[in-house]
């Protein structure tokens, strides 16, 4: 749910008992106070365990009965994973819980005791004082499908890099014991040359070979193309390789070991992302936005993943805000600072659009008009990357509205946003 300052502040009434909570791995820290800021009690010190979370719980009503109070606010910084657990333990509770972000707490925790000393019951106390002021926000936590498709990119993802680490290696492989090999298997990716390295010969080995042998193994993946002739080809370059002849015994361990996790890697990577796919057909507006030139099914995944449910918000400029593309000014009387993106947010939501935002513009035409209109316009005219960032902006507000009304993509519409689009097609 999204509330302006004041609204936030409203919330926070005579009747509310707010409880900071300060987040760690195995041990956490709760200050509790009211509305005005007055303190109850010393500080609570319970595990990260289901029974901490009911002494909470047990505290918790201790204090309400104590003083009064019927509505509760509970907040915490999210800090790394380690809020997670505590937090949909406690919305599953149907409690109020927000966070409050970190820079605002170790900017704020000298307002109390003029001092930069840091602990856990003052960062606790801090918390309380900022969901006092209003200073919080709801945390969206994906939840269903959503919080399918975030686990299933974070594992997909993962699995990418997993991927391409041994990619590489396997390349080092080839560089050090058999550097002639891409001069015959131009792709040492193809299916003839993989089946040829998980055989885990070096190049005097394959010299020695029977041609019938390797074209066995070949077979295994290709059919036809690769014939004896490859494979002759292959031996001649072997036979004046310049290959490193020591440490062969444990080398070739280790290129089968490459093969291996090359293989397991290949299928999980598939395996995950039809698991993937399968929840992210289910979302409306997903097969929208899929028709869009550009724009493929995993930055749609990647996208849901990072945002959640986009019904939960109001307005695109959320999303902006989340992403951390929304503009930061500085100015004093006539001074004028630089204009610059805020940052804060989810840093891989930003990374994704930007990522997406460049072969967009190379092959979207609508997206190119407007990208050559901004960095070419007479009257401030913007730099490339200025414009790039801009065009992450449209490129959420254009996901944001097929999401909630299912519509395909219209570049014309898109177009007549601009004034100076809106006008040429007048004139």
């Amino acid at each position: 749910m999204y509330y302006k300052q004041n609204e936030k502040i409203s919330q926070v009434t005579e009747q509310t008992l707010i409880i900071g909570i300060d987040i760690a791995k195995n041990k956490h820290v709760a200050r509790a106070q009211d509305f005005r800021g007055i303190q109850f009690g010393k500080a609570l010190y319970f595990d990260n365990s289901w029974e901490g979370f009911e002494s909470l719980m047990c505290w918790k009503d201790e204090l309400c009965v104590q003083h009064e109070k019927t509505d509760i606010i509970m907040g915490m910084e999210p800090t790394g994973h380690y809020w997670l657990p505590l937090t949909y333990w406690l919305k599953g509770k149907q409690l109020k819980v927000v966070v409050v972000n970190p820079a605002h707490v170790k900017k704020s925790k000298e307002l109390d005791d003029n001092s930069p000393t840091k602990n856990d019951v003052k960062d606790a106390r801090v918390i309380s004082r900022l969901i006092q002021d209003g200073r919080y926000s709801e945390p969206n936590l994906p939840e269903g499908i959503y919080a399918e498709l975030r686990e299933g990119m974070n594992l997909y993802e993962q699995l990418i890099k997993d991927f391409q680490a041994v990619k590489g290696r396997v390349h080092q492989w080839i560089d050090r014991y058999f550097p002639e090999y891409t001069t015959v298997f131009s792709n040492w990716e193809g299916k003839a040359s993989l089946e040829v390295l998980k055989m885990g010969l070096f190049p005097d080995e394959i010299v020695q070979t029977e041609d019938i042998t390797i074209l066995h193994e070949i077979r295994k993946a290709v059919k036809k193309g690769v014939g004896l002739k490859k494979i002759r080809q292959l031996k001649e370059v072997a036979g004046h390789s310049v290959g490193i002849q020591e440490g062969k015994t444990l080398a070739r361990l280790k290129l089968k070991t490459l093969m291996e996790q090359y293989v397991l890697l290949q299928e999980k990577i598939e395996e995950a992302w039809e698991v993937v796919e399968e929840f992210l057909d289910t979302i409306p507006g997903v097969k929208e936005m899929d028709d869009m030139k550009g724009v493929g099914k995993v930055t749609i995944a990647s996208f849901y993943a990072e945002v959640g449910d986009i019904s939960n918000y109001t307005h695109p400029e959320q999303i902006i805000k989340l992403a951390g593309l929304n503009l930061k000014l500085a100015t004093s009387g006539k001074w004028k600072g630089r204009t610059i993106i805020t940052k804060r947010g989810r840093p891989k939501l930003r990374a994704l659009l930007f990522k997406v935002i460049l072969p967009l513009v190379n092959h979207n035409p609508a997206f190119k008009a407007i990208h050559e209109y901004f960095t070419t316009r007479k009257e401030n005219p913007l730099k490339k990357k200025q414009s790039l960032i801009a065009l992450c902006c449209k490129l959420i507000r254009v996901l944001f509205a097929i999401g909630k009304k299912q519509v395909a993509f219209r570049p014309e519409k898109m177009l007549q946003d601009i004034p100076h689009f809106r006008l040429k097609d007048a004139v």
